[in-house]
């Protein structure tokens, strides 16, 4: 891969570092990381958005926070302050969980507003909206990003991570049949090889979340080609 395609590679590269013993220190090299490779996000806990936005304010890299993570089982109320919390600390970027148990059990209203809520409290920053695709069924799949899109997402995203299963091709594909051109599809979970990623984009991925940035990067340049 030569350069320019190595930069369209990481520009679709959300660097993320989720784990709840995530250091300072290595949120700092997350961001140089970020930084170096002209990844588009990097991706932390609520508690760590601050520094983040810290190191890499000036740059083209975006904070991003997540919000309601990994359940989604948080008032809309409270997802919303923790969103406008983030956004004071500089967040640029939301990424939170849909409301999983209102939509397997048919509360579209509440699924709805619960998006709305955090779509307020973020109106200037993207919003990527988690539907956790292991734990639903395709229709479910397809009703979640259908209502995530009509209450303000600017991208549905496959997974957080921490439940199941994480991005699949054919999950991806169905996300990006269903929301059409309009709207970001977010793959994360399982995101580590240059194949996988290739194939997610393929798939429709705008977007991908991954702690393995830089290896699928080096990879490509490697190969030459992603």
């Amino acid at each position: 891969m030569d350069a320019p395609a190595a930069i369209g590679l990481a520009s679709l590269i959300d660097h993320t570092l989720l784990r709840a013993d995530a250091t300072a220190a290595e949120v700092r090299r997350l961001c140089e990381e970020a930084l170096e490779h002209r990844f588009k996000a990097v991706c932390v806990n609520p508690v760590h958005v601050g520094l983040v936005a810290e190191i890499l304010a000036g740059s083209d890299v975006a904070a991003c926070s997540v919000v309601g993570f990994p359940l989604g089982a948080v008032p809309p109320e409270d997802k919303a302050a923790e969103a406008a919390g983030a956004v004071r600390r500089g967040a640029a970027e939301i990424d939170m969980v849909i409301a999983l148990g209102a939509l397997k059990e048919g509360r579209h209203d509440a699924v709805r507003a619960d998006v709305a809520a955090v779509r307020a409290a973020c109106r200037e920053q993207v919003l990527k909206v988690i539907i956790e695709t292991c734990l639903l069924d395709d229709a479910q799949k397809r009703l979640a990003c259908t209502l995530a899109a009509e209450a303000g997402a600017d991208f549905v995203k496959t997974s957080t991570g921490f439940s199941t299963g994480g991005a699949t091709v054919a999950d991806v594909g169905l996300m990006r049949a269903t929301v059409g051109d309009a709207v970001g599809v977010k793959a994360s979970g399982g995101v580590r090889s240059l194949e996988t990623a290739r194939a997610l984009v393929a798939a429709g991925a705008t977007r991908l979340g991954t702690s393995s940035g830089v290896a699928l990067v080096t990879a490509g340049v490697a190969t030459r080609g992603y």
